[in-house]
């Protein structure tokens, strides 16, 4: 009988067995690295957070690829392309299924947003498609969000959705998170800097930094940490630019 667990969409992630570890970018990214050889177990919601370059947005992307969707978003199956400039990361992947999970999911890419706007435009499908591009971008995102493509089982990866979004944007971002995990069929896959995104209930949350990933409580965060130090006092942190 499969676990409950076992009807999450991926498991784990983990190096190929025919893929050698190698010397080169983005292998020699610490927490690239860290999943290509101690694996990575994907919880309902999973959650990296770090500094730029540390290499999380890297790592849900070849997670969105080697799941079957676009580098710059969409759907699974999406194959839109302005540019190519994704790693392919994604060729040294394994990913191990659970038993009867979905094979559906939607990979929402904040930095590349304006040009699946347009993509659905020249492809409408059956269903009319709000006009995203009347929208300010955090309208844009809100209603992206409520457009029916993260309903029911799924794989579902973001990365840094916060960039358009206010603090009550964020706080619906949150809310979608917490359903998608509570379906029990569906899951996320977050990178974000915001501590308000990291703060989902229930989410499993990964440091991502030279040592490659670390698991962590969301009060030790140095993200978390270095925000209430900021509210505290600002003027504090900012003489010292």
């Amino acid at each position: 009988m499969p676990r409950a667990f076992d009807r999450l969409p991926v498991r784990r992630v983990d190096r190929a067995p025919t893929v050698a570890l190698g010397d080169h970018w983005p292998h020699t990214l610490p927490a690239v690295r860290h999943v290509l050889t101690d694996g990575l177990d994907l919880t309902p919601v999973t959650v990296l957070v770090g500094e730029n370059g540390s290499g999380k947005s890297t790592l849900v992307e070849a997670l969105a690829l080697a799941f079957g969707m676009s580098p710059e978003g969409g759907s699974t199956g999406a194959r839109h392309s302005t540019r190519a400039t994704e790693s392919d990361l994604f060729d040294d992947l394994r990913l191990t299924r659970g038993v009867g999970g979905a094979r559906r999911g939607f990979f929402l890419r904040a930095e590349t947003m304006h040009g699946f706007y347009s993509y659905l435009e020249e492809h409408p499908g059956d269903r009319p498609e709000p006009r995203f591009h009347e929208m300010s971008h955090g309208e844009s995102f809100i209603s992206l969000l409520q457009s029916g493509r993260f309903d029911g089982p799924g794989l579902y990866v973001f990365d840094e959705p916060e960039s358009a979004l206010s603090f009550s944007g964020c706080l619906a971002l949150v809310a979608l998170l917490k359903e998608i995990a509570a379906r029990g069929t569906s899951q996320a896959v977050v990178a974000t800097h915001s501590p308000l995104v990291a703060a989902v209930p229930g989410a499993v949350v990964h440091e991502v930094g030279e040592w490659g990933l670390r698991r962590s409580e969301w009060a030790d965060l140095t993200l978390t940490r270095t925000w209430q130090a900021f509210l505290r006092d600002p003027d504090s942190v900012l003489r010292h630019l």
